[in-house]
């Protein structure tokens, strides 16, 4: 950090590159499920760079570009919530990440994106996860952060270590982030954590054990939580803790993933891949596709036409990394605060800096047990974590911490010229101080205060923000959305086309068998 410090070196933490992918449901004004389709409007799902649909049809996906300034990213994110609000006719965009109501099933749409072989495949493997995990989970929202570290940042550790900032450091010094990442992400649901309650319908829907207490006449929560949508009433696939997907290196990696996408799973089997001549699901793998591994974070890099991400991976090894542990913050009209963003760049800097021993698979689980901890009950002022098997009080890890992120808040703030991200950290310990400040604490207070439901405060919200929306765009331009949406609605139809007469089936099994091959010669 004293080396990034320097003043010829400090300018390089301005050079962070960040983006955000933040996902809404689209809601009718009673608070229900839109039954609508996407809004052509807006493009198509399939194609367009910045406005797309996630697991459900009406589940909003909204993605900014890449960006060196915070400032810039929410005005790119704001002017997307913005233009998509022109086009939504009376429907609203739900600000909680749990869902509103949801009475049946058939009410979740999986999303459509069109005839292409692409577009089938995108909807079969939501269609699979429907299968596999039910319809519930394709109408949870989350906001998604993604960080690159700048070349030189790379060329300042590795003269400090004497070696080339080539592609396999980059990659390495990444996957010492992600295991202290690993270690310590359980501070993201503590202070970021904005789902401590569900609507009581959405229980017809989920899958899991735990124990709830009532609020008002359809709110469930409990009393200390954080994220339940990090729980097990979220993205959960047991026979994942079986695949022995370890952290210590891109190529570790790599491998349990590519044996995750072709080892047969027995209870997916027992769906079928194909029933009276239609699909079911992909396959019956332990994971249909790569993206179904669910982890707080992921190593990416772009790929390119025809490549998985691991084959991504392969080739160039680490470009970014992307947060997903953040529930969308319902105190934003959209999703996310730029203080949200400095702590995440402070914690992700402690991250890369910190020493960062490789994590055995037993110190994995016991990182996975301390978040989980978090999730349910990280408000709880006696709450322990666990560190080496012994316990260790949460609020004693969190001042360690803090006060480790306090000399990197020092120098971004002097590469930046600034003070915010000093206060940034002062601003976020009095909830370490006081864990009803955080997020969650937040959102109880009021639905006890104001004697409200966990519905009746996000129509609230989704009112408000809808009508904040109504000014004019700040960054980008309505002839740039206008012209976004006939390219992308240009390009289904020309991937259509192409497709037109050719066997979907033939397409699925050479991507397959592309995915499944670690040779060049696959490509």
């Amino acid at each position: 950090m004293q080396l990034l410090a320097e003043p010829a070196h400090r300018e390089a933490l301005t050079q962070i590159s960040r983006g955000i992918e933040r996902e809404c449901l689209r809601i009718t004004p009673q608070g229900k499920l839109a039954a609508t389709e996407h809004p052509p409007a807006l493009g198509a799902a399939l194609t367009h760079p910045y406005i797309t649909t996630d697991y459900a049809e009406m589940l909003m996906e909204f993605i900014t570009p890449v960006a060196q300034s915070i400032d810039v990213t929410l005005q790119q994110l704001e002017d997307i919530h913005k233009y998509t609000y022109r086009h939504l006719g009376e429907d609203l965009l739900w600000p909680l990440s749990m869902p509103c109501f949801v009475g049946d099933v058939a009410d979740i749409h999986i999303a459509r994106y069109g005839s292409s072989h692409s577009g089938q495949m995108k909807t079969l493997y939501r269609k699979g996860l429907t299968q596999r995990y039910g319809g519930g989970m394709q109408i949870i929202a989350g906001v998604h952060y993604n960080f690159s570290v700048p070349q030189a940042i790379w060329e300042q550790l590795a003269a400090a270590e004497n070696v080339t900032p080539d592609a396999h450091y980059i990659s390495r010094r990444y996957f010492d982030l992600i295991r202290n990442y690993k270690r310590i992400c359980w501070v993201i649901p503590y202070l970021f954590g904005a789902s401590p309650a569900v609507c009581k319908s959405f229980l017809k829907h989920a899958e899991g054990d735990i124990e709830f207490k009532e609020h008002g006449k359809g709110t469930l929560y409990r009393p200390y939580s954080t994220s339940l949508r990090m729980s097990d009433l979220g993205y959960t696939n047991r026979e994942q803790a079986d695949l022995r997907i370890t952290y210590n290196s891109v190529e570790e990696y790599i491998h349990g993933l590519r044996r995750a996408i072709t080892t047969p799973s027995k209870e997916f089997g027992r769906l079928g891949i194909k029933v009276g001549g239609e699909y079911q699901q992909l396959n019956d793998n332990i994971l249909q596709i790569e993206n179904e591994f669910y982890s707080p974070i992921r190593p990416k890099r772009v790929a390119r036409a025809g490549e998985t991400p691991t084959q991504a991976l392969e080739r160039g090894g680490v470009e970014y990394i992307e947060v997903r542990a953040l529930d969308v913050n319902p105190f934003s009209s959209i999703g996310i605060t730029a203080e949200q963003i400095r702590l995440l760049d402070l914690l992700l800097m402690y991250c890369l800096l910190q020493p960062s021993p490789r994590l055995n698979l037993e110190q994995q689980h016991e990182a996975d047990r301390n978040f989980n901890r978090v999730v349910l009950d990280g408000r709880n002022p006696q709450l322990t974590l666990l560190t080496e098997g012994y316990e260790r009080p949460l609020a004693d890890w969190l001042e360690e911490l803090f006060a480790d992120f306090q000399p990197i808040a020092a120098a971004f703030d002097a590469a930046h010229n600034s003070n915010d991200y000093q206060q940034t950290v002062a601003n976020h310990y009095r909830a370490v101080l006081n864990p009803e400040l955080t997020f969650s604490g937040q959102f109880m207070r009021i639905l006890r205060e104001e004697n409200i439901d966990n519905g009746e405060f996000g129509m609230q919200l989704a009112a408000q923000y809808r009508d904040a929306m109504q000014q004019p765009l700040r960054y980008f331009s309505d002839a740039e959305f206008s012209e976004w949406t006939e390219l992308s609605l240009k390009q289904q139809q020309d991937r259509e086309q192409q497709d037109a007469g050719s066997s979907f089936d033939d397409f699925l099994t050479e991507y397959f068998r592309r995915a499944a091959c670690a040779s060049p010669e696959c490509l």
